[in-house]
């Protein structure tokens, strides 16, 4: 009795032995690695990077090792970063505004009687063939060519093209402790210093560090009391001060 009972059992621990075997030894898919969508997939149709589907097949090694060939065969996580387009740069014409004392060219494409040279006058505007007057204070140069093909097309050209630029700026002035203080031409990307420069210099009394300069926009006057190296805007009136030791 005895004898059985343990061949009995010597039965039962092989056939499952052979049984845990067999599904230790299965072969087939056991790991499955979906790539994750961003924005990039949603965008183009591919991911940024992302690894692609791994499967992983069970060769001998059990279900643990399975596993670990999964977590193995499976590309570390990139770090992505996303940087913003840089802008070109942006031409100064592009948002100066218009006034008086400005020259500008003005440019009507197959029209010479009407492309020429115009100055914006003391009351802002400019004078043009047919259309007369055209305000030009305050707007911008594409600002004004929009206003010029509007009149233009109002009964003069069908499908008038208009390109107005710059020629000279207005000038700015200089007064106070300068050896020449007056008018003079303004030049793009002007200082406080190269505007004192221009005037010849400061005077014996001059108060050398800070000086004021008062600026004149459409809506407004702003005066203010800046350091040399300041940029300087078209119109400007700049006031150097005397120093009192």
């Amino acid at each position: 009795m005895p004898v059985a009972r343990a061949f009995r059992w010597s039965i039962l621990a092989a056939s499952a032995a052979l049984t845990l075997g067999g599904c230790m030894q299965t072969a087939g898919p056991v790991a499955y690695l979906q790539p994750r969508a961003d924005l990039d997939s949603m965008a183009y149709g591919q991911p940024y990077g992302a690894p692609q589907p791994v499967v992983v097949a069970n060769s001998g090694g059990g279900a643990i090792a399975a596993l670990s060939n999964s977590f193995a065969s499976s590309p570390a996580p990139m770090q992505v970063g996303y940087a913003a387009p840089m802008a070109g740069p942006m031409r100064y014409d592009a948002s100066y505004h218009l006034d008086a004392g400005d020259k500008l060219r003005v440019v009507v494409y197959g029209q010479e009687g009407l492309t020429n040279s115009y100055a914006i006058d003391a009351g802002g505007s400019i004078t043009m063939p047919l259309i007369g007057a055209v305000p030009a204070r305050g707007r911008t140069t594409a600002g004004l060519a929009g206003e010029i093909a509007a009149r233009l097309r109002n009964g003069y050209i069908r499908e008038p093209s208009v390109a107005v630029e710059i020629d000279s700026y207005r000038p700015f002035f200089i007064l106070g402790e300068v050896s020449a203080p007056g008018q003079y031409p303004y030049v793009p990307n002007m200082t406080v210093e190269s505007a004192v420069a221009i005037a010849g210099g400061f005077s014996p009394r001059a108060k050398r560090d800070i000086v004021t300069v008062t600026h004149t926009e459409a809506g407004g006057s702003m005066r203010a009391v800046v350091p040399l190296g300041t940029p300087l805007a078209p119109g400007d009136t700049v006031f150097v001060g005397e120093r009192w030791f």
